[in-house]
């Protein structure tokens, strides 16, 4: 009896499980969820997630429409507000003139814009890395600096705290099925895997920048294609 083919989203998540290894043992993230920051380490953190979500949200209103990308847009997943929220409670009111993305986050929220806007499947490859990280890792990340930096209240962290999706996991095999639904040809499939390789990469060199509030030092920079 010949084997079923694998599901597109389990080939995909087969393809970069490497890269998502590597991203999340970079020693930035290690340290926040140690509590071996200060402050300062978590906001900039903040300040990066606003640039790139900025780009990417904006991307989603071109793409509402699209009838292959269309579907996984949803306001449930909507960040750009938290994130005001956030910088508000953490910077001040004024935190959009006293803040500014490091320029590896301009240039992954460049990459964002670059393609996103025009590409469906590439739009959906930075979709998928940075919403299904958020309702993963994300999640225990937010429990994490919410102890950590007394923030208890939801104030400051409203980024990792998702309303209105009450089941993550349920919520993700849904989104799962729907990557594995799509009419997609073989070089559609080829470029989306492409592209989310080339956001882990970005997202790498985020974290490489960010590494400069460890104690102990940068990780090495990670080369961006």
């Amino acid at each position: 009896m010949d084997t079923p083919p694998m599901p597109f989203s389990a080939r995909l998540r087969a393809a970069t499980q490497g890269a998502h290894a590597a991203a999340e043992s970079q020693r930035y993230v290690s340290a926040l969820v140690a509590g071996e920051l200060d402050l300062a380490g978590y906001v900039d953190l903040v300040v990066q997630h606003h640039a790139l979500y900025q780009a990417l949200e904006s991307a989603a209103g071109v793409m509402r429409d699209d009838p292959l990308a269309g579907g996984f847009i949803d306001d449930a997943l909507t960040r750009l507000p938290a994130l005001e929220a956030d910088l508000s409670r953490l910077v001040g009111p004024d935190w959009a003139s006293r803040t500014a993305p490091n320029p590896a986050t301009v240039a992954y929220a460049d990459r964002i814009r670059a393609v996103c806007g025009t590409s469906p499947v590439r739009f959906i490859a930075h979709h998928y890395t940075r919403y299904l990280g958020d309702l993963s890792g994300g999640l225990y990340i937010g429990r994490a600096v919410s102890r950590r930096y007394g923030l208890t209240d939801g104030s400051g962290v409203a980024f990792y705290a998702f309303d209105r999706i009450t089941r993550p996991k349920a919520y993700k095999d849904a989104y799962r099925a729907r990557l594995d639904a799509l009419p997609m040809s073989a070089a559609d499939e080829a470029a989306l895997l492409d592209e989310v390789l080339v956001a882990y990469r970005h997202n790498m060199a985020v974290f490489s920048a960010l590494a400069r509030h460890v104690p102990d030092g940068p990780d090495a920079t990670e080369a961006v294609a």
